[in-house]
């Protein structure tokens, strides 16, 4: 597949951190095999999760929002690997896939500029091209049996993730139409109008399209999504629902455990995609940083206990910039998003 690059074992034990003595994930995962097509690589695996990174911004920046979300993913992929190999978290689980390749989308959308009307459309088409990438990778994970774990890019691939995993999971009979379930926690519901790709609008397009049946948001900020969007979810309380940071922590109406768990019951009868925007968390380098959002404790909370409760179809961590943090080598983003994917896979194998 020319848009998937690969990760081989020889690679990834050079950015292994290790000691003598200790084992890391990264030498217990398996890795692609060269010379054999992404099926067969996926039919020959025992494994149960495949790892998989998309280094893009074009979606966040099609939405005039702070690119850099491209940058998430080689620190989380270090991290990931570097974690300790044990009774907890055994690492033989985990199928490293390596990323999808849009560089040459990058390259065009460099000097675009999203201010100018005929750039911005230019841009947003450039995402509909990431979609098309994204759907055919998911897709094919999710028809091997095996649950995606994806890292990075912007919300924008929500979309992607949706469709690809609904149509692998119909094509292997585990559900009966191309549809699922989807959780977000995140300060905004990215349900935004259907003008042209971008990450605001993610799941727009995949409920208008059916590709998302129910969708659940946790968190969001009440000063933060347009009047439209929230009338959409007044009007179809069958297929939307949301609970708002200030519900939780503001007017204290509901715990945060109450919260997530009415979230996780909205979308728990379907397979289901967990979503989590890192801009929803306080502090970290994202396109749309927050100085109020949840803790990373309660974020992985969230991660833990859908991975745990729900029939789960994949899980994206989106929107992390590492490269915002306005140091030199931001090392904490990728470090939360190991902890992030510990806690998921952890969640998955504690289901009674």
């Amino acid at each position: 597949m020319k848009f998937l690059k690969t990760i081989t074992k020889q690679a990834s034990l050079n950015i292994i951190k290790k000691r003598k003595g200790e084992v890391r994930i990264g030498e217990r995962a398996e890795f692609f095999t060269e010379g054999i097509s992404l099926e067969k690589n996926l039919e020959k695996s025992k494994t149960k999760f495949v790892l998989l990174g998309l280094p893009e911004d074009i979606g966040v920046r099609a939405n005039f929002g702070r690119g850099g979300t491209q940058t998430a993913w080689k620190p989380a992929l270090e991290n990931i690997l570097s974690l300790q190999s044990n009774l907890f978290f055994d690492g033989s689980e985990v199928f490293v896939l390596g990323e999808v390749n849009f560089d040459d989308l990058m390259e065009k959308a460099e000097h675009l500029s999203p201010k100018q009307p005929d750039e911005l459309k230019k841009m947003r088409d450039l995402v509909s091209i990431v979609d098309e990438r994204v759907v055919v990778v998911i897709e094919k994970i999710c028809a091997a049996g095996k649950i995606p774990i994806v890292i990075g890019g912007g919300h924008n691939n929500a979309y992607g993730n949706l469709k690809g995993a609904a149509k692998g999971l119909k094509s292997s009979s585990k559900i009966k139409a191309e549809k699922i379930n989807c959780i977000n926690c995140d300060a905004h519901t990215d349900m935004r109008p259907l003008e042209g790709r971008h990450s605001g609008n993610g799941f727009s397009y995949a409920y208008e399209e059916n590709f998302l049946d129910k969708y659940s948001v946790l968190g969001i900020h009440e000063s933060y999504n347009t009047n439209a969007v929230m009338q959409k979810f007044e009007n179809d309380h069958k297929r939307l629902f949301y609970t708002t940071y200030e519900t939780i922590f503001v007017r204290e109406q509901q715990t945060f455990q109450d919260a997530m768990k009415s979230n996780i019951d909205f979308v728990k009868k379907n397979y289901c995609g967990i979503e989590l925007d890192l801009d929803s968390i306080t502090n970290v380098p994202s396109s749309a940083k927050t100085s109020s959002g949840i803790s990373p404790v309660q974020a992985r909370q969230y991660v833990y206990n859908c991975a745990k409760n729900l029939k789960c179809a994949y899980f994206h961590i989106a929107e992390g910039a590492p490269v915002l943090a306005h140091i030199k080598a931001d090392n904490k983003t990728g470090k939360l998003i190991g902890y992030l994917v510990a806690d998921f896979i952890k969640g998955i194998n504690d289901k009674k």
